[in-house]
């Protein structure tokens, strides 16, 4: 199924999902969806302590574990590089605000290996939140070693080592998209990822940038 109609008919459900809560009438659910997006979407939108200097801060969202399909499929060569496609099988995630899984066999990451050994990232799928809402993820980004640590930052079977995770570059820029009026705040921000391997499939720390 093309990537465009996945996105529409994924979105469309999470449509179908907010207006079942919404009959439902829950109001400390919305009273405590509308809190964390307070949380991350607007809070420090205010003059007091503005510096347009100052590095911009990071707010913890959550922690995904992937799963993916091994091996992965080897397209081969190209012009620019050589194309490896990593299928997802499935995950967990978990944070303050929200929480839930990888919805199986719903994307992939389509890595670009450039002909200086970094892999660039392309990576698609969605996420299913503990009350329903479905949230399509999409990024971009960049993973690299030197070459006496590319064993180890590849093997994703390995037991999760997050102290051995200096040994290679793993970065991402994760964005959001859904039709779920309570997950609505994800819209609107940029995040990044601190990731690493093992344990199945990789583990992306996501933050949203305030």
């Amino acid at each position: 199924m093309p990537d465009l109609v996945r996105r529409g008919i994924l979105i469309g459900t999470g449509m179908a999902g907010a207006a079942a809560f919404a009959g439902c009438g829950s109001a400390l659910a919305a009273k405590q969806h509308a809190q964390a997006s307070n949380s991350v979407q607007t809070r420090g939108l205010n003059a007091e302590g503005w510096d347009a200097d100052a590095p911009p801060e990071l707010e913890f969202l959550f922690e995904a574990r992937v799963k993916l399909h091994l091996p992965p499929m080897n397209v081969g060569q190209m012009t620019d590089g050589s194309r490896v496609i990593f299928l997802v099988k499935d995950g967990t995630f978990e944070g303050p605000h929200l929480r839930g899984r990888v919805v199986p066999d719903s994307g992939a990451d389509w890595v670009r290996i450039r002909p200086d050994g970094t892999g660039t990232l392309d990576v698609r799928f969605c996420l299913e939140t503990h009350d329903n809402a479905l949230l399509y993820a999409y990024w971009q980004g960049r993973f690299w070693s030197a070459p006496e640590h590319a064993e180890y930052a590849l093997d994703v079977t390995k037991p999760d080592d997050p102290g051995g995770a200096w040994r290679y570059y793993f970065r991402t820029a994760p964005q959001f998209e859904t039709g779920d009026p309570r997950y609505a705040w994800l819209n609107n921000i940029v995040a990044v990822s601190k990731s690493r391997t093992g344990d199945g499939g990789p583990i992306h720390r996501v933050f949203a940038v305030k």
